[in-house]
């Protein structure tokens, strides 16, 4: 496999941990892989499935880690599913377990954030899980509210270890009411097409970058994109062999990845 796109790539979308940044670390090379694409007029987004922060948080964070975008450029799970939620049900009202980055993006889409008789309860990222409103939550969806959830990612990574994420909860949920969610974020397809209808861009001359062959890179072969598999993640050249699938393309980092 080639590092070297053989079609014109217009748009790139990209992880973020594990392909700009490993947890507070800049990647080498990634500052200036941005600074090429600016150079180079190519739109791009930095995708995540953490639905945490808000993009303005996020880019504070990445800015003291050295790689300075705007907010615009960044994309999360909460602002796919608050798309997503407005495009299903414009002007809803959901039941939200989550933190201040879903929180904002169903206000900023016109959703109503209600306690009693919501369209929806929507399952996010949080450092501390209420088991009351956990407990809310499981009694709203047996009464007939629709389950959402940000992510399917059953852990995530933070600088004190591993903590249970959004998908883990999810789970605990599931087995309370026997209601599956329906997952927005990665390896949804549908975060790839929303991530591109916001850049204007098309499948045919985008590429996906990840780090992660069961989330970024299928996400990014079911959207139709071209893709790109960096080793400065969780996976190895090794691995990809164990999946039924292959990246267009594989990179040691984005520093190699020619525009």
């Amino acid at each position: 496999m080639s590092d070297t796109p053989s079609e014109p790539i217009l748009t790139y979308l990209m992880d973020m941990d594990g392909v700009l940044v490993r947890g507070a670390q800049l990647i080498p090379g990634a500052d200036a892989f941005i600074a090429r694409l600016r150079a180079a007029n190519k739109p791009f987004l930095i995708l995540t499935n953490n639905s945490l922060y808000t993009p303005r948080d996020l880019q504070a964070r990445l800015a003291l880690s050295g790689l300075h975008v705007s907010a615009d450029e960044l994309y999360t799970s909460a602002l796919a599913t608050a798309q997503f939620l407005h495009r299903q049900a414009p002007g809803g009202s959901a039941y939200v377990i989550g933190e201040a980055g879903l929180t904002t993006a169903l206000h900023d889409v016109g959703y109503i954030l209600a306690d009693t008789s919501p369209d929806y309860v929507v399952l996010g990222e949080t450092l501390s899980y209420s088991f009351v409103r956990l407990t809310q939550g499981i009694r709203l969806i047996l009464g007939g509210a629709r389950f959402i959830a940000t992510n399917p990612d059953v852990i995530g990574p933070t600088e004190a270890g591993i903590v249970p994420a959004t998908g883990a909860v999810a789970a605990l949920v599931y087995e309370a009411t026997g209601v599956k969610p329906y997952y927005v974020g990665k390896p949804n397809p549908l975060m790839m097409r929303s991530a591109l209808r916001k850049l204007g861009g098309h499948s045919e001359t985008s590429m996906m970058i990840g780090d992660r062959m069961d989330t970024d890179i299928i996400a990014g072969t079911e959207a139709g994109m071209t893709t790109t598999l960096v080793l400065t993640g969780v996976t190895s050249r090794e691995a990809v062999a164990r999946f039924p699938y292959r990246p267009t393309h594989i990179a040691e980092s984005v520093a190699d990845i020619e525009i």
